[in-house]
């Protein structure tokens, strides 16, 4: 086994994050597709490399000195690498917030020694008390400070250029086609994608925005429309200005998202490939799923994912929160979440060999209108009450009549993680219901029904 070694600092520890390959959620998609699992950096986040950059940049400049104070504007991660860097090379710190952000951020903020001041989301980003204006207001008011402005800071794209790119195009091997990341200040997917396009100029760099931003419009028609601005829930990406980090040269393309897609996606990566994330990660995510048609199994995907879970466990992971805003219902969930509403009971089934009027009698007994038709342990075929009325219509006796002579085809089968929504598209007037396997021993059965009442 390979050990690292020890480090001086905190700080050295910054970068080398994994790349891991996801299997369970996306694995409708053909391409392969990598996380490239950011909170593996001390700070949890990304932010930590272009917060470190700025630092050092800023005391190579002159602009930071001895004894100095870092004021900065955040949405808490680069508020967070910005704090592991005072605590050791010896600067205070202040950090502006907007006060959509979590408490848990502020709270973490304030752990790590930042003063932290909270602003008004709801305020335009000229407003005297929008979190850009509060901390480019402390800077002129406080001596021997430096306000690093992560927006328009070219130390924030020059850290992933020089760090994050490199690693991702190394760890690939070579062979990424497409970068996926959300965009906020800019910094990751103009600095990383430049690297990546200088490597290989046919790679796609797709950006993750969200409904309130204005950054897809203004890359489609070079139109900054006010119009676009509104307020939303998402955290840490899309944004109300044109940061001077974001090369919109290089992007090939931008992606909305809604807050709740987004939401539902990051609790999704959670259950599916234990990856605690944070809320941006669910968007980033979310692209793939909305750009999927346009990947084939020769692709090779690298979502970058910004952040740790552990910043949003009172909003995104709180069920009472989701539910408050209409994110957490049965749409979300999957087969096996509706199969264990009634898991406690048997799956009926009958034989090939049974008398009709035996399925017809299970019919009455338990109040349902399909059967799944077994051999010998296996699923061979279905009857239901309008293949047994059909019969009737037809003047035929059915007490001597087997099973097997007028059962349909079997009920499609299904894995037990399938989204509701993708069982609903198997459901239609010629098959009733799908059977979910939870075991290789076990099944359950999902009727047209049943979802009707899920999901109504």
């Amino acid at each position: 086994m390979a050990f690292r070694k020890a480090y001086n600092n905190i700080l050295e520890t910054i970068g080398d994050t994994p790349l891991v390959r996801m299997n369970k959620i996306c694995k409708h998609i053909p391409a392969t597709i990598y996380a490239k699992v950011e909170y593996f950096n001390p700070g949890h986040s990304v932010k930590d490399r272009m917060a470190l950059q700025m630092i050092e940049d800023a005391e190579a400049s002159g602009q930071l000195k001895p004894g100095g104070t870092v004021i900065e504007c955040t949405s808490g991660n680069t508020g967070m690498g910005l704090a592991l860097a005072c605590i050791v090379k010896g600067y205070k710190l202040i950090c502006t917030l907007s006060d959509k952000q979590s408490k848990e951020k502020m709270d973490i903020l304030r752990a790590m020694g930042a003063e932290v001041y909270v602003c008004p989301t709801n305020v335009a980003a000229d407003h005297p008390d929008s979190y850009y204006s509060v901390a480019s207001r402390l800077n002129k008011e406080i001596p021997n400070s430096f306000y690093p402005f992560q927006y328009d800071n070219p130390g924030n794209a020059r850290a992933h250029y020089l760090t994050t790119g490199p690693e991702i195009w190394e760890q690939t091997e070579g062979k990424i086609t497409h970068f996926v990341v959300g965009v906020g200040t800019g910094g990751t997917i103009s600095g990383a994608g430049k690297y990546l396009k200088e490597k290989n100029p046919n790679i796609k760099l797709w950006g993750a925005d969200t409904y309130g931003s204005v950054f897809k419009k203004y890359h489609e028609t070079g139109e900054f429309d006010e119009n676009e601005i509104y307020s939303y829930i998402t955290e840490g990406i899309g944004e109300d200005i044109l940061p001077k980090n974001v090369d919109f040269s290089i992007i090939d393309h931008f992606e909305k998202v809604t807050d709740k897609d987004g939401a539902v996606y990051t609790r999704e990566l959670a259950r599916k490939e234990g990856l605690l994330l944070g809320y941006s990660a669910g968007s980033a995510y979310a692209v793939i799923e909305q750009m999927k048609d346009e990947l084939t199994a020769d692709d090779v995907v690298v979502v970058l994912f910004h952040d740790h879970g552990s910043r949003y466990v009172g909003k995104v992971y709180n069920d009472d929160w989701m539910r408050d805003r209409g994110f957490l219902n049965d749409r979300n969930k999957s087969a096996l979440d509706l199969v264990n509403k009634h898991g406690d009971k048997p799956l009926l089934t009958v034989g090939t060999e049974e008398l009709v009027s035996h399925a017809v009698e299970k019919l009455r007994k338990y109040d349902i209108s399909q059967i799944p038709v077994v051999q010998d342990g296996k699923f061979v075929g279905s009857i239901d009450e309008r293949a047994i009325f059909d019969v009737m219509v037809e003047n035929k006796s059915i007490d001597n009549m087997k099973i097997k002579e007028i059962m349909s085809k079997p009920f499609p089968i299904v894995e037990s993680d399938m989204d509701l929504k993708d069982v609903m598209k198997m459901v239609n007037k010629n098959v009733s219901a799908v059977i979910v396997k939870i075991d290789n021993n076990k099944h359950h059965i999902i009727t047209r029904h049943d979802l009707i009442a899920a999901l109504h």
